[in-house]
């Protein structure tokens, strides 16, 4: 059933960084719930594996001394969801953990491994787009950080290179201090679905102005993107149907939306116009602005 040659285990960050470059062709297992569907279903065979889900310290969520949340790659989607912190200062990225699968799988799924498995579909990753998260990506010579942009490289491929491991995923105060969001997944089931769309959007709203204004998308690209003509356009906008209905049109612009067995290219494009709308008049209430028919 789950075809591997040898299974490792690290205590540590260090140690399991350490296996990676003894060998980088090792699989990182932490909750399991996407390898081991890949394994599965015979897409992954004879492979080693390395276990990190008992490193403690890349469990952990915790804000640093300059303002930065700092979450660990291991969060569950559970702990993200329940997590006080979160929920006081970026309660949209609890919405989104909410929109995982059902219990049972967010209570083992874990934040890391939905952005690793590069997915375009992730339920983490437009709102961490919006976030401007970046990812600090470790080995046994370098360290570095990136924007999560400019982590996705394609379906599935991700900017993670050999003997390289996540650990962390960092929200700099100034891209959620004040800032209200909104998370939609549209799936075509309503439980346990995998989106046909994502979309979350962040604001800023101030005397009936778009301050600024935050759009990401998961599904409507081979990668999450953002909408970055459109938040352009808000910026300073008077906060009215006009204005929304506009950056409804101009978040389709940068889609590269297919049609597959879940939806028409017409009909996703038709999805990201309405639900960037639905979630923007969703997050100016909850900026303090007017309600928007």
């Amino acid at each position: 059933m789950y075809n591997f040659r040898n299974y490792y285990e690290a205590k540590t960050i260090d140690e399991a960084i350490f296996k990676l470059s003894e060998n980088p062709d090792l699989k990182i297992v932490a909750g399991g719930t996407d390898i081991l569907i890949k394994m599965h279903g015979g897409k992954l065979e004879k492979i080693d594996l390395l276990s990190i889900h008992n490193i403690a310290s890349l469990k952990n969520i915790k804000k640093l001394e300059d303002g930065t949340i700092n979450i660990g790659p291991l969060a569950t989607f559970s702990q993200i969801a329940n997590d006080p912190l979160i929920a006081k200062s970026i309660p949209v990225l609890a919405e989104a953990s909410l929109s995982m699968g059902g219990p049972q799988i967010r209570n083992v799924a874990t934040i890391g491994g939905n952005i690793c498995n590069g997915a375009t579909s992730a339920d983490s990753a437009s709102t961490l787009f919006a976030l401007n998260a970046k990812l600090k990506l470790k080995s046994l010579k370098d360290e570095r950080i990136i924007p999560i942009e400019e982590f996705y490289l394609g379906p599935g491929k991700v900017d993670l290179r050999p003997s390289e491991m996540l650990v962390a995923i960092l929200i700099d105060q100034k891209d959620y201090k004040g800032y209200s969001g909104k998370y939609i997944k549209f799936s075509m089931r309503n439980a346990m679905d995998i989106a046909t769309l994502g979309v979350s959007v962040l604001c800023k709203v101030k005397d009936n102005l778009m301050e600024d204004l935050r759009i990401g998308l998961g599904v409507a690209a081979p990668t999450p993107i953002r909408c970055h003509e459109a938040e352009e356009y808000a910026r300073n906008k008077e906060v009215t149907t006009e204005t929304i209905k506009e950056i409804g049109k101009l978040a389709v612009k940068p889609t590269k939306a297919r049609t597959s067995w879940r939806a028409s290219k017409e009909y996703r494009e038709h999805l990201v116009e309405e639900l960037t709308g639905r979630a923007l008049k969703s997050a100016i209430l909850r900026a303090g602005g007017v309600e928007i028919a």
